[in-house]
């Protein structure tokens, strides 16, 4: 069994946001477990309506050149199983309630998912 991944996102950069997505539907593809943690303004990145992110590109601008847009690797990531939360202090700061997170995405706070981590890396995007 691989070790479990633990991803961390802090600001609204949506390239960001995106790579996180892409590094945990692949390590999900291989079996490995993912806690994805956003924290600050990052938690933009797990609303149902994203374009609040710095540097939003279209999911249909993606898809024409060929790469997976950031709607589809969201569901994958959820739909995978991974571990999705999304700050509470992060929330309040991006004026956001749990209401407007994707569904399956938890409140936590940064100490919920450190203790989640353990003695694991953290990989911080």
């Amino acid at each position: 069994m691989s070790r479990p991944m633990f991803l961390t996102l802090a600001d609204d950069s949506w390239q960001r946001a995106h790579y996180a997505m892409i590094v945990a539907a692949g390590a999900l593809s291989l079996g490995r477990h993912v806690t994805l943690f956003a924290g600050g303004r990052s938690v933009l990145a797990l609303t149902t309506d994203c374009s609040g992110l710095q540097g939003t590109i279209a999911d249909n601008v993606l898809e024409a050149k060929g790469i997976t847009g950031f709607g589809e690797l969201r569901e994958a990531v959820l739909g995978f199983g991974a571990t999705v939360m999304a700050c509470e202090t992060g929330l309040i700061m991006a004026g956001l309630t749990a209401k407007d997170l994707l569904a399956g995405v938890e409140v936590r706070g940064i100490v919920s998912f450190l203790e989640l981590a353990g003695d694991n890396p953290l990989l911080a995007l």
